[in-house]
């Protein structure tokens, strides 16, 4: 067994220490988790082509147990979204996340996925996919380089250590909702906002003061 496995504090005799290995179940849970996390193979942008390189034999994430690149969300661990967000896509990128199972975690690749990027505020374009999935690690760069991307997965293999059975959400007794598909119409609508739109929309206008407007001549 490997030596990060091992749990201090007990003391094992040294004729017995190559025959036994105490641990705790969280070690060696998210030990095995976090050596076979399964990426969704999909791209947004021009980071796709770096999330390629870093899967090809140059970089070859599959040292780290992530070689197996699925073509479904169901089979999927984490989501790398890489790339431009725009408004057309985020119901889709929404739709892949809640149909992903549980234990699932979303890369934000580049400073498109994490803000935006140099399309920040644009009107076809999301500031940040992290307003509709919720994120776990953020990769900085315009793109970023493959050595990057790889320093971002270790990032979050180091994040499912830290994790505690008792304290993960898909273990808890309260179901897990899925996130609402946003709706694509003149713009892009949340339907957690649907209330806040209607009375937004449907507010009486407030009266115009007086000598604000200019009168004809």
């Amino acid at each position: 067994m490997s030596d990060e496995l091992s749990s201090p504090g007990y003391d094992v005799p040294p004729e017995m220490q190559s025959h036994v290995t105490i641990t705790r179940l969280d070690k060696i849970y998210n030990w095995s988790r976090r050596n076979s996390l399964w990426p969704m193979m999909f791209g947004l942008a021009c980071c796709a082509i770096e999330m390629i390189c870093t899967a090809a034999s140059r970089y070859d994430f599959s040292r780290f147990g992530m070689e197996v690149m699925r073509p479904s969300p169901r089979q999927s661990d984490v989501m790398i979204v890489s790339g431009t967000v725009t408004k057309k896509m985020v119901p889709q990128i929404v739709r892949l996340y809640n149909q992903m199972p549980e234990p699932k975690y979303v890369i934000a690749m580049g400073a498109c996925a994490s803000g935006g990027g140099p399309f920040k505020e644009g009107y076809n374009v999301v500031s940040g996919v992290d307003k509709f999935v919720p994120v776990d690690v953020y990769i900085p760069g315009c793109p970023p380089t493959p050595q990057a991307l790889l320093h971002g997965l270790i990032t979050l293999q180091k994040k499912i250590d830290r994790e505690s059975l008792s304290g993960v959400r898909w273990y808890q007794k309260a179901p897990i909702e899925p996130i609402p598909v946003p709706v694509l119409g003149p713009d892009l609508m949340d339907p957690r906002r649907y209330d806040q739109i209607f009375e937004y929309t449907h507010a009486p206008a407030s009266p115009q003061p007086e000598g604000s407007a200019e009168t004809p001549a």
